[in-house]
């Protein structure tokens, strides 16, 4: 297994420097990540940084907590895809959910889904699985696979609780098996991201990518 190629080498602190991105950047080209996931105003400094390589820039829409209002998505999603972003990680109305208000949500995904797939980019939600029920998430699988995304993702990074061998295992059992499924939230050892992968992780968004391919070069199963 090359694990590499399931990262997205991500920082989406407040805080985060051009030096940050930079070096960001640097290593995924160096260890052939799949992607960088970056703050939207970090955009097209990630595509300068990355051109020419086969590494994808992705960035966050209604991050962290998902509850703007669809027409501020939208904008934010024309403006990144303007910048040039590859890949768009979606928070979704989480407070919807938690209403069960699937109405909003499948309204929401109809109004941003057209714009990113006429523009042939890549398209993730994140529903914060670790603050859902069972239930929540299979709806939330349901909802979202028969809206034909990318992938799911587990978490923003920003709740209580991020990704969960259970939660992937959830998006398993109840996606379509051509959606990809991607872990984040808390991953920061090798260990953990093949578990995550195991269970049916097709992408693994974190910081430690580093410290997670180093850590498979040393698993001598591995090879």
């Amino acid at each position: 297994m090359q694990i590499n190629q399931f990262i997205d080498h991500t920082i989406l602190k407040p805080t985060t420097l051009i030096s940050d991105i930079e070096k960001l950047c640097a290593e995924a080209i160096e260890y052939q990540f799949a992607a960088v996931c970056v703050p939207p105003n970090f955009i097209k400094k990630a595509k300068e940084l990355t051109k020419g390589t086969s590494v994808k820039v992705a960035t966050v829409i209604g991050f962290p907590f998902g509850y703007s209002a669809i027409e501020a998505k939208l904008a934010e999603t024309a403006l990144a895809l303007v910048d040039g972003a590859d890949e768009l990680d979606i928070v979704i109305n989480i407070s919807a959910i938690k209403n069960s208000d699937w109405g909003y949500l499948g309204n929401e995904i109809n109004y941003l889904f057209p714009l990113i797939k006429q523009n042939k980019k890549v398209i993730k939600i994140i529903i914060e699985s670790g603050i859902l029920t069972d239930e929540e998430i299979i709806k939330c699988c349901q909802l979202y696979g028969t809206a034909e995304i990318d992938y799911l993702k587990t978490s923003t990074g920003y709740a209580e609780k991020g990704a969960s061998v259970h939660a992937v295992e959830l998006f398993k059992k109840n996606l379509p098996p051509h959606i990809g499924i991607k872990a984040s939230g808390g991953i920061r050892d090798y260990a953990f991201a093949k578990q995550l992968i195991d269970a049916g992780a097709t992408r693994i968004g974190c910081s430690a990518g580093v410290a997670i391919v180093n850590g498979a070069n040393a698993d001598i199963s591995d090879y």
